[in-house]
């Protein structure tokens, strides 16, 4: 761990409200785009899972498809559509190879990246195939 000039080490500064905010907004989108997926038949396999390449926020099978979900929220559905960037996806397909590395028995599945929108007072819109990886 580093050391300050004095001998003891640095203090762990807290994250800034608004970063706490964005944070707690997140897992609660995240958690809403869960349970509207599981009403859909979906079974969730894994949520926020990392790798050194980047993040899933879901990660859900029905039958034979392993889907990899990006979950975005915004004041409306229409923004959260578009916040879906090309380096977004470039991610979360890194991502979904290396799940697909350390899940073998996955790698016959159907794979299918999707998004599901979340707004507050709306039901989230869950659109599949929202993006190709290359």
């Amino acid at each position: 761990m580093a050391r300050r000039g004095d001998g003891r080490t640095p203090e762990k500064r807290a994250p800034r409200p608004e970063r706490q905010a964005a944070f707690r907004l997140g897992l609660s989108a995240e958690s809403r785009a869960a349970a509207y997926l599981i009403a859909k038949g979906y079974r969730i396999v894994a949520r926020r899972w990392r790798s050194p390449v980047g993040e899933v926020d879901i990660i859900a099978r029905r039958r034979q498809v392993l889907i990899f979900v990006e979950v975005k929220a915004r004041a409306r559905l229409d923004d959260a559509a578009e916040s879906v960037t090309e380096r977004q996806q470039r991610r979360i397909a890194a991502a979904a190879a290396a799940w697909l590395a350390e899940h073998p028995d996955d790698v016959n599945s159907d794979i299918r990246f999707d998004a599901v929108l979340v707004a507050p007072r709306r039901l989230p819109r869950h659109i599949p195939a929202a993006f190709e990886a290359e």
